[in-house]
């Protein structure tokens, strides 16, 4: 492991400490393409279901870790996910990824229970000028 805390930049709504509606996620990269860390699930994450968090927001932690396993420089062409538990509010929520030869996956749980994974293509992010 790095031990160094990995960030986008402050504001980034997954690992900026400056935003406070964020996920606050804190990753750290474990072995070269694997990332690991967590961030917590708040009220204002939760979804269409009292008491737990919206899809999107665990999406965006599992995308978030994706990201750094993929080396930082990256962006999303296709996502599959999968829910197959709802993450409760006031909880940690633990995110795993990996790159791989053919994109990348990542999987979250809650409280030692698998709460969603990922899968997705991507490429190297543009930065506009």
């Amino acid at each position: 492991m790095t031990g160094e805390r990995l960030v986008h930049h402050e504001l980034c709504f997954g690992c900026g400490r400056t935003n406070l509606f964020g996920l606050l996620m804190e990753l750290e990269q474990t072995a070269e393409g694997r990332v690991r860390g967590r961030g917590f699930i708040k009220q204002d994450h939760q979804g269409p279901v009292r008491g737990a968090a919206h899809p999107g927001i665990v999406a965006a932690a599992l995308l978030e870790a994706m990201a750094f396993a993929a080396d930082g420089d990256w962006e999303a062409i296709a996502v599959e996910l999968s829910v197959p538990a709802p993450a409760p509010v006031g909880a940690f929520l633990d995110v795993e990824a990996q790159a791989t030869a053919g994109g990348v996956e990542a999987r979250a749980w809650c409280e030692g229970k698998e709460v969603a994974g990922a899968r997705a293509g991507h490429r190297r992010l543009h930065r506009p000028g």
